[in-house]
């Protein structure tokens, strides 16, 4: 199969990011060898939001942004909202301009620490928060949790994405419980190796 590396940089978060192009994929960066943005994670997105595609969504936190594959389909799903995408890393949103048309979803970018950006109200919230294969441990504490739903508007949804390969099954059926424990409403949603809470407060 073609392919091209186009850029290759370190990241004090994720360590070697690689843009990558290939004929059947396109454009997508990797951490690790694992596909952060672009390529096959479009697909899975787009499968998920389509579930989705009944709700009105005016306002949209995405926590963990990356090159903004999201906040694209996010932007053509709902022309109208307003989108906050919050990244710890720089060098991902640099990528996700420089090569996935990052800039053309209009998102107010804010570079920080996920945590510290749970503030209003959303009707759509998106976490997204991997490094590489790494979910880390802060985020998946009832705390957070809580944090997380009371941003929600009465209506509001929350979508966690989770792997769920081979050795991150364990994992991601034991977060799914918690997400359970803290939302009234969530759907288990299986799109290719990863695993798509829908949550409802």
């Amino acid at each position: 199969m073609f392919e091209k590396v186009l850029e290759e940089t370190n990241s004090p978060f994720n360590g070697r990011v690689r843009v990558v192009r290939t004929l059947g994929l396109g454009t997508y960066i990797q951490v690790d060898g694992l596909t952060q943005s672009g390529g096959v994670i479009e697909g899975i997105w787009k499968e998920t939001l389509r579930k989705l595609r009944h709700k009105t969504i005016n306002k949209c936190l995405i926590l963990g942004l990356g090159g903004g594959t999201v906040a694209k389909l996010v932007r053509k799903n709902w022309p109208g909202a307003k989108i906050v995408g919050v990244d710890i890393d720089p060098v991902m949103v640099k990528m996700g301009k420089k090569y996935l048309g990052l800039g053309e979803a209009k998102v107010e970018i804010k570079i920080g620490d996920a945590e510290d950006s749970i503030k209003g109200k959303y009707d759509l919230v998106i976490i997204d928060l991997y490094r590489g294969f790494n979910y880390p441990e802060k985020f998946e504490t009832p705390k957070f949790l809580r944090k997380v739903k009371s941003c929600l508007t009465k209506d509001g949804v929350v979508i966690f994405n989770h792997l769920y390969s081979e050795g991150k099954r364990t994992e991601a059926i034991k977060f799914g419980k918690k997400v359970e424990e803290t939302f009234s409403k969530v759907e288990w949603y299986y799109p290719s190796a990863n695993l798509m809470f829908i949550s409802q407060p």
